[in-house]
């Protein structure tokens, strides 16, 4: 196996990877079959504990999207060895904050937010992604590999064993009250459904919009939900259309006036996965489920033309092979002219062109199981490898996207997994060791898995990691931008004060410089842009956001690009998961979660612009 940097990875690319909450009483294999924990041991936190950086660096928040936890693992963590956790104080009992999205800690009988998805723990020191799976090992994808290994171990011995779920899902929560504050004197009332003008309302969003301030330039209502809630995934711009999915549906807007380029596209049943980039060709995929039942799968994927919002084509996605399932999600990415969809644990590249099948990405070596795919400038695959074994570990390749073949694989010693991508050009992982409590990022150099740098600094970071439809998704956090040489990272504010965006060397993992917000509130990496970082400083309730650009040289002092209006700043902040871009001179947010019981309708997208 490969060793990567002289000791585990600490510090967080992107954010800890959650920890699988097992059933109450999962199936017991047979005597001799590797079985899977039931519970946790006794005395475990109630808050899970945040991972620490390791592989010999200062441990570092995990950036799942979430802030770094309090109490012993939310506090900063200390430098430590790689493979070596670092000593945190506090006691395992102390609460763990909501983290960006506003997602209540969990598990281990934390209270889900109602309308939203249960969270898993979070590691100590990295941001909690709201959202994510249930508690069921059984349906995650850890607990399916471990599965898989058994009736593996199982079916040598000559005996058909099978597992089935210890009790079934718990039952889904639903929503009495949105935790999206309802924006009130502010309401849109154009539904986005085609009915509207872009800008018809009972009240002018602009009034009252002082000098300097941003315009709000159009405003859309979220399609009505299920009481349960329902995903809200990707945001896609091109030169002339803002495209969203939102529960069943795909809508697409004209940057300049909101009206609808196109008619809704509705889908049979709720999406249950989405390309997060579009494609170079602006085209974007979703898959849906095949029904509303428990047997269900997220089975069919439909690619659609954002120019036209009519349908290239559509695809069936089969099952794989034993408990390699589409039932939970499906992961979706483009890299070059093929879309990646990825199951439990495999995955097939489609042509973008026609939707057909180039290559499957299966089971290989010593049984290794892809679980998670990142796609754009380049394609890769996370695979975890001899499962309940004493060679288990993670692996890292680069896939050629025409054909499937692996150019380079890098694995890691056991315990550690790669938990999010926070770049692909250059490769920069964040990854997580949950025994440990250690969390570490590690850049590679190009064209290989050799070790570039690793990041030596230690703060806590606090990028915002969205609602996953799947239990692990890679190229979910907002918040952390890289380019040639330069990784930006936001630091966890203390309360009441502004946060941090520092710069890290990617040939030394050293700091290069810092900036603080111009605010009291949260400054997000966006991209970089001429050299120059763009970011987003959140708004808070009475004070709308603003984008700033930051000089990579000189004085480092945020430079106001849009000052967005003070009274839509209810609006702004509500939206409680929220994805953000800035293109092109207009700044974009929108929901990514709705909540879907509450009165009136709920908001999905706000585009600004001066």
């Amino acid at each position: 196996m490969t060793q990567p940097p002289n000791q585990p990875p600490q510090g967080g690319f992107g954010a800890p990877q959650d920890p699988e909450q097992p059933p109450a009483q999962p199936p017991q294999p047979p005597a001799g079959a590797p079985q899977p924990p039931a519970q946790p041991p006794a005395g475990a936190p109630q808050t899970p504990p945040a991972p620490q950086p390791g592989y010999g660096y200062p441990q570092q928040p995990g950036p799942y999207g979430q802030p770094p936890q309090g109490g012993p693992y939310g506090y900063p963590q200390q430098p430590g060895p790689y493979g070596q956790p670092a000593q945190q104080p506090g006691p395992y009992g102390q609460p763990q904050q909501p983290g960006p999205y506003g997602q209540q800690p969990g598990p281990y009988g934390q209270q889900p937010q109602y309308g939203y998805p249960q969270q898993q723990p979070q590691f100590p020191g990295g941001p909690a992604a709201p959202g994510g799976g249930g508690g069921n090992f059984f349906k995650s994808k850890a607990g399916i590999i471990t599965a898989a290994a058994v009736a593996v171990v199982v079916i040598a011995g000559g005996v058909v064993w099978a597992v089935v779920g210890g009790g079934g899902d718990p039952k889904k929560p639903v929503a009495d009250k949105s935790q999206d504050p309802k924006p009130a004197s502010s309401a849109p009332v154009n539904p986005g459904d085609g009915s509207g003008d872009g800008n018809a309302g009972s009240e002018d969003l602009n009034a009252g919009r002082k000098a300097g301030e941003s315009k709000i330039l159009w405003y859309k209502t979220a399609p009505k939900a299920p009481g349960s809630g329902a995903d809200a995934p990707g945001m896609w711009i091109t030169d002339t259309i803002a495209a969203k999915a939102a529960y069943n549906e795909i809508v697409g807007y004209d940057i300049e006036g909101g009206r609808p380029s196109w008619p809704t596209v509705t889908l049979p049943q709720k999406i249950c996965g989405a390309t997060a980039q579009k494609s170079d060709e602006d085209k974007v995929a979703v898959a849906y489920m095949s029904g509303i039942t428990d047997r269900a799968k997220c089975n069919t994927v439909e690619q659609i033309d954002l120019k036209t919002g009519k349908k290239d084509w559509e695809a069936k996605i089969s099952e794989g092979a034993l408990f390699d399932s589409t039932s939970t999600g499906i992961e979706l990415t483009y890299a070059g002219k093929t879309l990646m969809v990825g199951r439990q644990m495999s995955g097939v590249g489609l042509s973008a062109a026609d939707g057909k099948q180039i290559f499957e990405k299966k089971k290989y070596g010593a049984a290794c199981f892809p679980s998670a795919f990142a796609g754009g400038e380049r394609l890769l695959a996370v695979s975890s490898c001899g499962a309940s074994t004493d060679k288990e570990h993670e692996e890292i390749q680069e896939l050629d996207p025409a054909t499937g073949k692996t150019k380079w694989t890098k694995a890691f010693p056991k315990g550690w997994k790669v938990a999010r991508t926070y770049s692909l050009s250059p490769v920069v992982l964040y990854l997580t060791n949950e025994d440990k409590k250690q969390w570490n990022i590690t850049t590679l150099k190009d064209g290989s898995g050799a070790v570039r740098s690793e990041v030596k600094v230690d703060e806590q970071w606090a990028p915002e990691c969205g609602w996953a439809i799947l239990d692990r998704n890679l190229q979910g956090c907002t918040g952390v931008a890289a380019d040639a040489d330069t990784l930006y990272l936001p630091t966890k504010a203390s309360s009441g004060s502004a946060n941090e965006v520092v710069a890290i060397s990617l040939d030394s993992g050293k700091e290069r410089w810092r900036v603080k917000s111009p605010v009291a509130e949260n400054m997000l990496p966006l991209k970089t842009q001429g050299g120059d970082l763009i970011a987003y400083v959140n708004a808070s309730y009475d004070a709308g956001g603003k984008v700033v650009s930051v000089a990579a040289s000189g004085s480092h002092t945020p430079k106001t690009l849009l000052q967005n209006p003070a009274g839509t700043a209810e609006i702004e902040s509500g939206f409680y998961s929220k994805a953000i871009d800035y293109v092109d001179g207009r700044f974009y947010i929108s929901t990514t979660r709705l909540s879907g019981n509450i009165k009136g309708q709920e908001k999905l997208m706000l585009a600004y612009g001066n």
